[in-house]
């Protein structure tokens, strides 16, 4: 693939449903395409919400009040996202995820199924929470973490942060 010139139809907004995060993030660099938000008619998202483009909101999630959820965002079956929550871009919220209030989840960081967090906490950007994890404290970037209470898994890395042209980073939390 070399860009959009090899998807002529992409004439609408899209997005895409990609589960690897850094994927994700590269297939957004690579095609210049307009993005839209796809919200299942289950879902449901409060009014003071805001939610970035091409971000994909699967039956049955919920998100409170003064939510922010970045670019890119999944967020899967049941997942509970409280009150002013900060939901970096290319994050994935797996199925029945809860999110406790103020928390925030960095960049292109996975939530596994099943995991909570508990209010004001932070989690780092290409970070790996475990499916049932139970997340007391904060967790820094680029590592993974299992477990109830979750500990920091030595020697295993989080996500891998997706290569991108001309760019380190890939877009903040807006």
């Amino acid at each position: 693939m070399t860009g959009r010139a090899d998807f002529p139809a992409l004439d609408h907004p899209l997005v895409l449903c990609v589960g690897r995060n850094a994927e994700r993030a590269e297939l957004v660099e690579l095609l210049d395409a307009e993005y839209g938000i796809a919200c299942h008619t289950s879902a449901i998202v409060a009014p003071t919400s805001r939610i970035g483009e091409g971000t994909v909101i699967l039956h049955g999630a919920i998100i409170q009040p003064n939510t922010v959820i970045g670019r890119h965002v999944l967020v899967n079956t049941a997942a509970s996202i409280d009150h002013d929550n900060r939901i970096g871009d290319y994050a994935h919220i797996s199925p029945h995820v809860t999110l406790c209030g103020h928390v925030e989840v960095g960049e292109g960081t996975h939530i596994g199924a099943g995991a909570m967090v508990i209010p004001k906490v932070k989690i780092g950007k290409w970070s790996t929470i475990g499916a049932g994890t139970v997340v007391l404290h904060d967790i820094g970037d680029h590592v993974t973490a299992v477990g109830n209470p979750a500990r920091i898994l030595e020697g295993v890395t989080g996500q891998v942060m997706p290569k991108l042209q001309g760019r380190q980073e890939v877009g903040l939390l807006r």
